[in-house]
């Protein structure tokens, strides 16, 4: 998840998500994806407090986690809905208190049905955001006729031409799918194997696997890369530079929606009535369009996103779709764990 920007600007994003902190007000740290520091979801928190939150940075889910588990003290994450079980699990998270929320009637049910996230504890999660992972593509050099199957990341015509995310999560709904699978909530031993070996097949197609999507961007407009697994963002990335790029959605199998939000870290550093007035700011109605205008995402909040005109979600491939989806609802932790050692293994080359 990026920061719209410069298809060029890879180096400088790079360098800030080096840096261990970005921003101001040092009662509330805000441990977030790369680039989402934008004024635009922090607005009313500046608006009441003068400065924004203090941030830090990850590039995926499994290294937030491991730095929260190693001890790294934060007063908010923003997570994908599958770690939600690991950071119960560990003991790092609380419940939130959605009376300080008024937004939270207005989150879609769909994303709160899990009861890892609500149960008769409290509500864990508040989901904040989502979009897809589907087959992003050249429309100048690619036909639609090529990506109307996942089979088109094992064509031999694209071999060393493809790029997969760096991703446990988006590589292993992309092997499922492909292998006949359009639910994750119990895969089988069997149909485990049968995605860890069509991974396998595609492994020495792959020219790059992107670990943001700035860099799959410039994978792309460099002609390395034709055909890609890759989120809104990436995308829209292309889009804003005039790039050819396709998004294809609905391909025979099928393809995979998620969504993320915030976790309330147990003993957080900050000031927790700050805490609240930063997720209350995340979860406005203005903070829709600007998740459409910066990454190409969904906004959580049904009364926030019915604030987007329909064709902007339309240009931003967020509309819904016919066609079948995967949904990256939470997993049991010990398939999510051993889905993570094996793609290790895969990229490896074993």
């Amino acid at each position: 998840m990026k920061i719209r920007t410069s298809l060029f600007t890879g180096a400088a994003v790079a360098f800030a998500v080096a840096l261990p902190a970005y921003a101001t007000d040092p009662d509330l740290l805000v441990f977030d994806w790369a680039g989402w520091e934008i004024p635009g979801l922090s607005a009313d928190y500046v608006a009441e407090h003068g400065a924004a939150p203090t941030y830090s940075f990850f590039a995926d889910d499994d290294e937030a986690f491991q730095k929260v588990s190693s001890g790294f003290k934060a007063d908010v994450v923003h997570p994908c809905s599958q770690m939600v079980p690991k950071y119960r699990a560990a003991g790092l998270i609380e419940p939130w208190d959605v009376s300080r929320i008024p937004e939270f009637a207005n989150i879609a049910p769909r994303m709160l049905e899990s009861s890892a996230f609500v149960d008769d504890e409290g509500v864990w999660f508040i989901p904040t955001d989502y979009a897809f992972t589907a087959i992003a593509y050249n429309t100048e050099t690619v036909p639609a006729a090529d990506v109307a199957s996942l089979s088109v990341f094992l064509d031999p015509k694209y071999a060393g031409r493809i790029s997969l995310p760096d991703n446990t999560d988006d590589v292993w709904t992309l092997a499922l799918l492909a292998t006949g699978v359009t639910s994750w909530t119990d895969v089988t031993d069997e149909q485990f194997t049968a995605a860890a070996d069509w991974l396998r097949q595609v492994h020495p197609n792959v020219r790059a696997y992107w670990s943001d999507p700035s860099e799959l961007t410039q994978l792309m407009a460099t002609g390395e890369v034709q055909v890609a697994w890759s989120w809104n963002d990436a995308v829209a990335l292309l889009r804003a530079d005039g790039f050819p790029i396709g998004f294809q959605r609905t391909p025979a199998e099928g393809v995979t929606t998620w969504f993320c939000g915030l976790v309330n870290m147990k003993d957080g550093p900050g000031s927790e009535d700050k805490l609240y007035d930063y997720v209350n700011g995340f979860l406005s109605p203005g903070a829709a369009q600007t998740l459409i205008d910066n990454f190409g995402y969904a906004h959580a909040n049904d009364a926030s996103l019915a604030t987007v005109a329909p064709e902007a979600l339309v240009a931003a491939d967020v509309n819904p779709i016919e066609g079948t989806l995967l949904p990256q609802v939470p997993i049991p932790t010990e398939m999510r764990d051993r889905m993570l050692e094996e793609f290790e293994l895969i990229k490896s080359g074993f």
